[in-house]
């Protein structure tokens, strides 16, 4: 009875801390989706230089998509032009990161840990996109994309495991913009899009703070050093984890004695790989660029591991970090988010049942 009074005292507390930042991020992303022109990315993607994978990299970061959702837009990216590098370099980096999980790593592990964080995703960014335009000739096939786009259709309003197709942020909302747009893209569209991982992501972090006391994975070997790296390295690649949901969990092991370094590995793999990317990615754009993309994210990530135990060196992370905001504002945004995660539960669980008791019609339904 107490381990579970304890691990729903973690599980409360995680939500306080996450709750404001994590709306207040999705809301920022929300500005941006309604005030950035649709064909910005599009339109300075098409060289093979430096300067192209860097505009790629550099609009890919404050972007709020997932390793799934990123796909259908780097198809559409390529389908427009842009190079293979300049796509891979948005592939690899967009994931990592976003305006709602940069504030959420600063609350968690303080703001040196999202600095890093974000210079790590531009530098992997960069690297596997230039060198893709230096080593892959792979064409696109035409006929990827409109499987793409009927298979997302059905995303949207699936309860199934995510695919690569199933991420609405990357469509353009029909009609006028309007007040409402930025607070339904941010707090409907894409906060549904991430909730089961969040809700995963929160309730394993919690289960570790409660479960793991703090500093017992100090003394042992697997979570220390190039060990634990090439521990979170093999659980990370094939796992789907967003990068928001990834930053509880980090904190939690930080906490529990395993090295910063292992878990800005977690960080930088957790987000930008799973299986689903893997086949999409092979499917559409090839063997070279995915070995490519792969090599990219597993060097750097241990290698970046490496560099940010070397600088903090002497110096303790300080896990679930806490900003100075008002109790009743941290309550108001864990009630408010808490509200949002049981209606979508509750909206996909009616979906569920309500599709299980008529045969399917999905367009993808003739898709192998």
């Amino acid at each position: 009875m107490e381990t579970l009074q304890t691990f729903f005292y973690e599980l409360w507390r995680l939500m306080l801390e996450l709750s404001p930042w994590l709306l207040l991020g999705m809301f920022i992303a929300g500005i941006l989706h309604v005030l950035l022109p649709k064909g910005l990315v599009k339109r300075h993607l098409g060289g093979k230089g430096f300067s192209d994978v860097f505009k790629a990299v550099a609009i890919g970061v404050p972007m709020p998509l997932c390793s799934c959702g990123v796909i259908p837009a780097a198809i559409g990216l390529k389908k427009d032009g842009a190079s293979t590098g300049a796509v891979t370099g948005f592939l690899i980096s967009t994931p990592q990161t976003g305006v709602d999980s940069i504030l959420v790593c600063a609350t968690f592990l303080g703001w040196p840990f999202a600095i890093f964080k974000v210079v790590s995703a531009l530098i992997s960014g960069l690297i596997g996109g230039m060198l893709v335009n230096l080593f892959d000739k792979t064409p696109l096939p035409t006929e990827t994309q409109p499987k793409e786009s009927c298979c997302c259709h059905q995303g949207k309003n699936s309860s199934n495991n995510s695919t690569p197709c199933d991420n609405p942020k990357t469509h353009t909302p029909a009609g006028p913009k309007s007040f409402r747009e930025p607070f339904h893209f941010a707090f409907i569209t894409l906060l549904r899009d991430i909730y089961r991982w969040l809700i995963v992501g929160i309730i394993i972090a919690a289960i570790i703070s409660t479960l793991i006391p703090e500093g017992a994975l100090k003394d042992i070997t697997i979570t220390q050093g190039i060990l634990g790296m090439l521990t979170m390295l093999v659980i990370s690649l094939p796992m789907y984890v967003c990068a928001t949901a990834s930053v509880p969990l980090a904190a939690s092991l930080i906490a529990a004695g395993m090295s910063p370094g292992s878990a800005l590995v977690l960080l930088m793999a957790g987000p930008t790989t799973n299986i689903a990317t893997i086949g999409a990615i092979l499917r559409t754009f090839g063997k070279t660029t995915l070995t490519i993309y792969l090599a990219t994210v597993a060097t750097l990530s241990i290698t970046l591991g490496f560099t940010f135990d070397w600088l903090l060196t002497g110096t303790a992370i300080q896990s679930h970090h806490i900003h100075p905001l008002p109790e009743i504002v941290n309550i108001i945004a864990a009630g408010t988010l808490s509200a949002l995660l049981l209606y979508f539960i509750a909206s996909d669980l009616y979906k569920y049942l309500s599709q299980s008791k008529a045969p399917p019609t999905s367009c993808c339904g003739n898709h192998k």
